[in-house]
């Protein structure tokens, strides 16, 4: 399967790996930075973004988003490569270090630590979304709009430009992957960190209010948390989203 991305930089190879209803535009705010000192590689997972979705009713769990990614490297030449996602992106970041093909994972906000499975949760904000849909890039325009739009997610949405914000907004309620994605990882928990032989740094938004960190994880676990940033932090704050990552992967 062809996965839509962007490559850019030199270095040793970064994959990353966007949020759940996010696409690779959730990058852009760090990509110059990153790319200084890596061969950056931002990717749209099967079914967001413009990477087409699994076919012949393929589970889209983070187990089968990994595989998907890992045959991407195969097709990159890139045996392993290190590894940054962000909520979802996270989660599938860990499960394709478990493959083997990560040098160092840096999991921003990670989904997957909750204690047990979540459960099925019905999401209208979508329903509305869709609906709003013609009038997203006037929402976008604004300030009271990007908060209305992201507000959820980032932080200090007014810090998102126009264009970007209208893009988020419309890829999160457009996905064709988002359902079934959101139904397998709130059916399941992350588990696995003892398969995992590389360098691993969880990193938290102090102002996230979608996940929160886990009670307590495994020795050797790197833990950071990143100040005024929100569920998806690149906007909140690049500069210190890119450092943890270039630390993470030095």
């Amino acid at each position: 399967m062809a996965l839509n991305h962007v490559r850019t930089g030199s270095g040793e190879p970064l994959l990353l790996i966007h949020p759940l209803g996010g696409d690779l535009v959730v990058w852009e705010p760090v990509l110059e930075l990153l790319a200084a000192e890596r061969d950056v590689i931002a990717v749209d997972m099967p079914g967001f973004g413009g990477s087409p979705a699994f076919s012949n009713g393929t589970p889209v769990t983070p187990q089968a988003l990994a595989g998907s990614l890992a045959a991407f490297l195969d097709e990159l030449g890139i045996d392993s490569a290190h590894l940054a996602g962000n909520s979802l992106g996270g989660w599938v970041a860990l499960e394709l270090a478990r493959l083997g093909r990560a040098r160092s994972v840096v999991a921003l906000s990670s989904a997957g630590f909750w204690t047990r499975p979540l459960g099925p949760k019905p999401t209208p904000i979508r329903t509305v979304g869709r609906a709003l849909l013609p009038i997203i890039p006037l929402l976008a325009r604004t300030a009271r709009g990007r908060r209305l739009l992201l507000g959820g997610n980032i932080a200090n949405p007014e810090r998102v430009p126009t264009d970007a914000a209208a893009r988020l907004a419309r890829a999160y309620v457009t996905a064709p992957g988002y359902d079934a994605a959101n139904a397998a990882m709130r059916a399941d928990v992350f588990e696995g960190f003892e398969r995992i032989g590389v360098p691993v740094t969880l990193a938290w938004g102090d102002r996230d209010r979608v996940v929160s960190p886990p009670r307590s994880t495994p020795a050797g676990i790197r833990t950071v948390v990143l100040r005024g940033c929100g569920h998806v932090p690149t906007w909140d704050d690049p500069g210190q989203v890119a450092r943890v990552v270039l630390e993470a992967s030095a």
